[in-house]
């Protein structure tokens, strides 16, 4: 009898010991295997840190891989010396200087977002076991972007001389098919250059990418913001807007004037855009709710972080609660502390062109091996809903009668049909602009979209607008 009391109480004791052991057996696993699931899933991010060894691993055994654009021209290569020494090569030098980037001296651009794939090498063993034999090493995989060497041209050469920067995508895929910033530099010579490029105190700051790192002030392109705030706030009557302008706006001691004091007269909702008008919009804005306005901003991704594989910078916009008249009339003409980079415009204008939608913006498509073999494809991936349908809609019609009746008439009448809004935004106290515009075509089916700032150019729609059409043109194959 006592054996038994004895045994009931040796597993009594040894039952905490089973579960304990159970636990932490589980919890092993679980921890096992959230690792082996975040070192996948974040293989990439791993890979290109520099305390990773992997990497110079890997790069003793691979040469770089080559960028290649959409149709297959070679944008970056690694050229192999009789003596061994590698050399990475640029054929187009500065056109896609920024959004190809560089790998020497750290990594930027494309270079820095697909260097795990650059730097791997996907051939067949049997090649790799030849490859040894000669002692050379293996070629390594191949990253196909999205960019287009006709429309990258097309823009690079627009621009000039002059600083700024230009965003050309797909609004249904999100593809980046060209992007241009200046003042650039030549990625060929990025090394021996490199200690002047930092030292440089000027206000070129050629190493910065002005689609996506530069802070501006949107002008009237935020007018698209404010419209979008008072269609929130009078979804159903929002065609019955009426305003006078007499070429200036005024609350008590505040007020705004429209751009070299024009007057545009009555106007709707739809003619104050089309003019742009900044005393309907100041009127607009300090008549719009706060809570719709900053619905708007929310919305639009202004102070959050974009869905950007690339350096970028955060756009800033705030309505907070307190705020003057002539702040609130500030911000609703996209004035005063209101800053925003051109990829995010150029993001805000696809979503428009895309019922609402924004889709992910994407640098490349496809990582193929030396020998073709597709190793890795990226799939076209919605990030979210901006608007609703029916107020991208409306928006959209408010930008087609931007080109029909307004500031882009420079766009009227051509073989396609297009759609925008032009900005001419000060920065100074000399009233000194910059040029703007952002936009879509075709208006009735859009396939690409075109975001471009031209820094202290004046107005956008005698600078930025002639500047879109020409990569329209290059586009649709016009001559």
């Amino acid at each position: 009898m006592r054996d038994k009391k004895n045994t009931r109480k040796k597993k009594i004791r040894s039952y905490p010991i089973i579960v304990l052991s159970v636990f932490y057996g589980a919890l092993f696993v679980a921890m096992l295997s959230y690792i082996c699931f975040y070192s996948y899933n974040n293989r990439q991010t791993l890979m290109n840190n520099s305390f990773n060894t992997r990497q110079q691993i890997l790069l003793s055994q691979n040469i770089r891989g080559k960028i290649l654009s959409r149709d297959g021209e070679t944008l970056a290569y690694t050229e192999v010396s009789e003596d061994g020494t590698e050399k990475r090569v640029y054929p187009y030098g500065k056109e896609f200087a920024h959004v190809v980037g560089y790998s020497t001296n750290g990594k930027a651009g494309i270079e820095a977002l697909t260097n795990y794939y650059l730097i791997n090498s996907g051939i067949d063993l049997t090649q790799k076991v030849k490859l040894d034999a000669s002692g050379t090493k293996y070629p390594g995989d191949s990253v196909i972007s999205t960019l287009d060497v006709n429309l990258q041209e097309v823009a690079y050469n627009a621009l000039s001389a002059r600083k700024g920067a230009i965003i050309v995508t797909n609004p249904k895929t999100g593809e980046v098919l060209a992007l241009v910033s200046k003042p650039d530099f030549d990625p060929n010579t990025i090394a021996e250059e490199w200690d002047s490029l930092l030292a440089d105190t000027s206000t070129d700051a050629k190493l910065l990418n002005r689609a996506t790192q530069g802070l501006y002030p949107p002008g009237s392109t935020f007018k698209i913001v404010t419209s979008l705030a008072y269609l929130k706030d009078h979804p159903s009557d929002y065609s019955n807007y009426k305003y006078t302008c007499s070429g200036s706006f005024k609350v008590g001691e505040d007020s705004i004037s429209c751009y070299h004091g024009q007057v545009h007269g009555s106007l709707d909702l739809f003619t104050s855009f089309a003019e742009s008008c900044n005393s309907s919009f100041a009127n607009i804005g300090v008549g719009v709710s706060e809570s719709s306005f900053n619905s708007a901003l929310d919305d639009l991704m202004f102070g959050k972080e974009l869905p950007l594989d690339v350096l970028y910078s955060k756009s800033s916009a705030t309505y907070t609660e307190g705020m003057s008249t002539a702040d609130i009339m500030q911000l609703a003409i996209g004035q005063g502390t209101t800053s925003v980079t051109p990829i995010h415009m150029n993001m805000i204008t696809c979503a428009i062109a895309n019922e609402g939608n924004l889709m992910k913006p994407c640098f490349f498509t496809q990582v193929k091996t030396e020998e073709g073999k597709v190793v890795e494809s990226t799939s076209f991936e919605k990030y979210k809903r901006l608007m609703s349908a029916d107020e991208a809609a409306v928006l959209r019609q408010m930008m087609e009668q931007v080109v029909l009746t307004g500031t882009a008439s420079k766009l009227k009448g051509l073989s396609y049909s297009a759609a925008g809004k032009t900005g001419s935004a000060e920065f100074n106290s000399q009233s000194d602009s910059h040029a703007w515009f952002t936009g879509y075509a075709p208006a009735d089916d859009p396939e690409i979209c075109v975001t471009i700032i031209v820094e202290n150019a004046g107005s956008g729609g005698s600078y930025a607008v002639p500047i879109a059409k020409r990569i329209f043109d290059a586009y649709f194959g016009v001559e």
